[in-house]
């Protein structure tokens, strides 16, 4: 298991347990607990403590993995639309958090429309991917949400998420963001 991973599920069950303590017991035990992740976080991600505190804090209610959106876009020739990120330089699907009261297509076109200017429609769900916490796949457990889409409109443009956008075959990207060839794969799959 790797260290974020098992901060990450510690982090979660001492934030859950002090919404239901019912003792100032319980509760001063998941405080402490919530207070060697928060160091121990700083340590791998090189934060001061209180920055990831404050971090913590702002998440409300019952902790839960985030969400996310992913578009699988192919063009006639079977190759998939990808975005170079800004923050790796790796390559990625389309892709965003889903924001409250939106659903996973509304992510999922949202989201490609910010990335690259097209306008699409989610025509077929993929599948649900989770990916836990960990050194390679961040401080978070996710869940992406994947659909193929089709293109309506729009014109090919990179937003200031990315540094580049190609159609790109599978097999010839040089590096991948996260789970991304995961997901690829699983898109071309479908399209079958």
């Amino acid at each position: 298991m790797d260290a974020l991973e098992l901060l990450d599920e510690i982090r979660i069950l001492a934030s859950n347990g002090l919404k239901y303590a019912d003792n100032e017991y319980d509760r001063a035990r998941y405080t402490r607990l919530l207070e060697l992740v928060e160091e121990y976080y700083g340590h791998a991600l090189d934060l001061p403590p209180s920055e990831v505190r404050e971090r913590f804090r702002a998440e409300l209610g019952h902790i839960t993995p985030k969400v996310g959106g992913d578009g699988a876009i192919f063009d006639d020739a079977g190759r998939i639309l990808l975005m170079r990120r800004a923050d790796t330089g790796t390559w990625c699907l389309p892709c965003g958090w889903m924001e409250p009261s939106e659903t996973p297509s509304e992510t999922v076109s949202r989201e490609v429309k910010e990335e690259t200017g097209l306008v699409v429609r989610s025509a077929k769900l993929v599948g649900l991917f989770p990916r836990p916490a960990g050194e390679t796949n961040g401080p978070h457990g996710t869940v992406s949400i994947l659909y193929l889409c089709e293109v309506e409109g729009g014109t090919l443009a990179c937003s200031s998420e990315g540094l580049e956008l190609r159609y790109w075959e599978i097999e010839a990207v040089p590096e991948w963001f996260a789970h991304h060839e995961r997901l690829a794969l699983a898109a071309r799959g479908a399209r079958d």
